[in-house]
Parts: structure tokens; C-alpha cells; sequence
């Protein structure tokens, strides 16, 4: 069975910064597009940062571009999320998502996706 499994998240203060994990379980997955969704609570989940399979292309979501950093290790089957200058509004639980097909910011596109990790920002 597939596994997505993320980790790093935590409570920190504004201006802070995190860096996610998301590892894979299955080899292939280094050649998947791998994405970072959020859902803060009582909001609808929302992309924050794609990669492509290569990691030769990047998107970010423009409530992050600048601040987060989307990167993968394919070697490690692992993709990670940097996150300085964390704000209040970042809070959310983070997911990361997969697909062998397509990245971009549809989140309903993505076939694989972790059990998420909670990011708490306190201002």
C-alpha cells in the first residue's frame, strides 16, 4: 500500500520558521508530481506549492511565493516544504499530495495523499 507520510509540523510564533516532510513510501513516487495543500478550520483546502517531477518546475500558491520553498529529494522519495516568516494565517493542517500524471493546484487531480500534520502559527 501507498504511503504518504508527512512530519515537521508544530506550534511556533509568527516569523518563525518550519520545514515539512513528506516522505513516500514507494520508489516510484520519485518520479510522481508531488504538492502541498492546507486546510485551516472552517476553510475549504487550498494549494500551496507544487513541484514537478523532475523538481525543474515550481509553483507556489501567492499567499506563500517568497516566504515557502518547495523542494524534493528523489533519492529519498521525499519532498519538502520550507516555510520562513510564518504568519498567524498559515495556520492549518498541511497535506501532501501526489500523482503520477499531473501537478498543478487542483487538488482534486492528485490520486495519493498523507494523513496531513498540523502547523500552528501564534502571533
Amino acid at each position: 500500500q501507498v504511503q504518504l507520510v508527512e512530519s515537521g509540523g508544530g506550534l511556533v510564533q509568527a516569523g518563525d520558521s518550519l520545514r515539512l516532510s513528506c516522505a513516500a513510501s514507494k520508489r516510484s513516487f520519485s518520479s510522481y508530481a508531488r504538492a502541498w495543500f492546507r486546510q485551516a478550520p472552517g476553510k475549504e483546502r487550498e494549494f500551496v506549492a507544487a513541484i514537478s517531477w523532475s523538481g525543474g518546475s515550481t509553483d507556489y500558491a501567492d499567499s506563500v511565493k517568497g516566504r515557502f520553498t518547495i523542494s524534493r529529494d528523489n533519492a529519498k522519495n521525499t519532498v519538502y516544504l520550507q516555510m520562513n516568516s510564518l504568519k498567524s494565517e498559515d495556520t492549518a493542517v498541511y497535506y501532501c499530495a501526489a500523482d503520477s500524471t499531473y501537478w498543478g493546484r487542483a487538488g482534486h487531480e492528485y490520486d495519493y495523499w498523507g494523513q496531513g500534520t498540523q502547523v500552528t502559527v501564534s502571533s
